[in-house]
This record gives C-alpha cells, structure tokens and sequence, in this order.
C-alpha cells in the first residue's frame, strides 16, 4: 500500500524525474510473501528469516538505490535513500544491513546504468550527496550497535536473574540433604530389617535428588555466565571424564542406568575447564534420557550410547540415543538461547552453553538426527598431544 501511495505522489501529485509503476508493483507485491504457509506460521524459523532477509534487501536498498540513480539523486531521493539507511538497521542486524546496503548500492547502480538506463540524459550528482548520504549510514551503523548492544544488555540480565535464583535454591536442597543424613542414621539403630532398607532407600532418593538439583543449579550459574564463560583450561583425559560423567549422573531408575554404554575407542587428552566439560556431558546425557521416555518404549541396554574415539585427527565424544529424534527444522535452532524442543519443559539454554564451551576449547559441537530415528551429538576437540600420558609411554 505504501508503494502505490508513494507511486501516486511522486508521479502525479509531485512529480519526479523518473517514477514507475511496475517497479512499484513488483516491490508491493513481494509483501506478499510475509503470508506464506511456513512464513505466516513460524516467523522464528530460519527460512521465515531469509524470506524476510531477502523481502527487506530488495524493497530497501536494492530498489531505493536504483530510484536515486535513476533520479539524479535528486533531494527527494536523497532524502529517502538517507531515511531508508536508518529504516534497514533499525529491521535487521547491522552486520547483514551493512553486508545488504552496499550489495544494494553496487547492483542498482548497475542496473541503473546498464540494465534499465533512464530514457533521460543523466546529470551529474552532486558530491554534497555523497555526504549526506555517508552520514546517514554512519548514524545508522551506530544505531545498530546500539540496538545489539541493547539485546546483549538484556540477555545478560535475564541470565544473571537465573543465577540468583538458582543460586538461592541451594538454601533448602542443603536441609532437604540434611533430612537425608538423619534418616541414614536411623538406619543404624535396632530396627527392622524392612523398615531399614525402606529408610536406606528414601534416604538414598533424597540425597540423589538434591545431587541432581545441585547441578542444575551449577548449569543454570554457568548459564548467567553464558556470555563470559571462564577460559581456564586443564588437560583432560576422555575417557577418564566420561565414564566419570555417566557414573555419577543421578539417574532415575536401574533400567535407565543400564541402558548407558560407554565405548573407548581410543582415548585421547584436550584442553578445556573440567567443571564447565562435566556439565556439557550431563546436558547432552540428559537430553538422550529425555528423548528415550519421549519414545514411549522402556530404556533397554544399548539405547543411549557415549563413544570416545579419533576423527579425522581430532578427539571425538558422541553421545548416540535411540529417542524420538530432532526435526530438520529444530536441528537449525537447538543451538540457539531459549529455543527448546521440549515444550513447557527447560529453558533452552542448555545446548546454547554446551555450545559456547565447546567453542572455548577450540572444538566444535554438532549434531546428526532423523525423526524417529534419534540423534548423535558429536563433539570434535583439538588434540592435546602433549599432555596424553599414552603418547609418553609409547615414546
């Protein structure tokens, strides 16, 4: 609506040098593309972001370029282009507006001179354009750094309130904890054999319950760190890590226990911070577990798999599980903050954490998935030669 409002003025209302009313229908018409399926039903998915993407270059600097070349770059379209600048950064991230500005500006002055040449003889433009224009695009540059600035600003605060309240659970888990030890000392007086094993077993409960909480809690401290995660570094052994890892992980039943098998293929050491390593390990052996029960079948030995080995000379940990498996769409947004695909269950900063502290160890975080199928989490790491006692002894 707004083309064919502007197409009216510019070209009967005040005139202007050149105005064209397919050009404008084509630019309005692409506004429609905002109501396709896919696009109208997501508008977070990653192709309903390249449809906007691609939308916005070409009705903004793509076509504004090309009305200035085409007019001379008269004060009407200076004003406009400069106008349009603010507008561009203000709708997308300045990195992909300043990438798709001058993309737009190259190529409309192509098409301007080559392809679509006005049936007028061009004038000169004034240089004075040139500075108008360059501070328009300065201003909008900083605007946008302001505005990611901004959301980074945000991001922190959010994470940093979870901490607190995490952090402020620790109070009651430590009596629910201390509850656990008065009952394991009732256990050691004269009791029945029944009523002991029934406490020893309540008390055992209650204690892997609060282990469980606790490292929630450390995962959701490190998560209000997300942006600043710690970069000291130890050399770690693999395998020595996760069968630590899986020993220690609170789970829910001995089914679900057995259906965890470690494979060592070969060992291999890194460099990475250890408690932040420990955490990313639960996080992936969590999310198997969960997408097991998501399946509906009992958990059976082999389900959910940890593999320690060598890939292409780099160390590689993949955590494999039979579960219900991650969509193709889901697969391009699980890294990201707060996207989760368990609906009304995590906060959708676990595979975001485990990302960045993956990436602190200069490795990398990927995943393999077909729906139904499951899904393979691997982690591939640089080699720490060095520090890998089975390289010195085979030296």
């Amino acid at each position: 609506m707004g083309n064919l409002l502007f197409y009216w003025i510019w070209g009967t209302l005040l005139p202007q040098a050149y105005e064209s009313l397919s050009a404008r229908l084509v630019m309005a018409g692409l506004g429609f593309a905002f109501f396709i399926p896919f696009v109208r039903l997501d508008i977070s998915s990653r192709q309903s972001a390249m449809v906007f993407s691609a939308v916005c270059w070409l009705t903004l600097p793509v076509f504004f370029f090309w009305m200035y070349w085409m007019n001379n770059g008269n004060p009407v379209w200076l004003a406009s282009v400069s106008a349009m600048l603010l507008i561009y950064y203000h709708l997308t991230d300045w990195r992909l507006a300043t990438t798709g500005g001058i993309a737009g500006l190259v190529l409309s002055w192509f098409a301007s001179h080559d392809v679509f040449p006005p049936s007028f003889e061009p004038s000169s433009i004034p240089i004075e354009n040139a500075v108008v224009i360059g501070f328009a695009w300065s201003v909008a540059i900083l605007l946008g750094f302001s505005s990611a600035n901004l959301r980074r600003a945000r991001l922190l605060n959010t994470l940093s309130t979870m901490g607190v309240m995490a952090h402020e659970l620790r109070t009651p888990l430590a009596t629910v904890n201390l509850m656990g030890d008065v009952l394991r000392n009732l256990v050691q007086h004269d009791l029945p054999d029944a009523k002991r094993k029934k406490l020893d077993e309540l008390a055992t409960r209650l204690q892997n319950l609060v282990r469980s909480m606790n490292r929630q809690i450390d995962t959701q401290i490190s998560n209000a760190q997300l942006m600043r995660l710690p970069r000291e570094q130890s050399a770690i052994m693999a395998a020595e890590l996760v069968q630590e890892v899986v020993s220690q992980y609170p789970y829910r039943s001995s089914r679900e226990r057995d259906c965890v098998q470690v494979h060592i293929q070969h060992d291999f050491c890194f460099l990475a911070s250890r408690p932040l390593f420990a955490q990313v390990l639960t996080n992936l052996l969590k999310n198997a577990l969960h997408a097991l029960a998501a399946a509906s079948n009992a958990p059976s030995p082999g389900d959910l798999r940890v593999d320690v080995g060598i890939h292409h000379g780099k160390g590689r940990i993949a955590v494999s599980d039979d579960g219900i498996g991650i969509t193709h769409g889901q697969q391009q947004r699980i890294f990201e903050p707060f996207f989760s695909t368990q609906a009304g269950a995590g906060n959708g900063l676990g595979l975001t954490f485990c990302k960045n502290v993956v990436e602190a160890a200069r490795g990398r975080l990927s995943v393999h998935s077909e729906p139904g199928l499951g899904a393979v989490f691997m982690i591939d790491l640089p080699l720490n030669e060095t520090a890998d006692p089975t390289q010195a002894a085979s030296d």
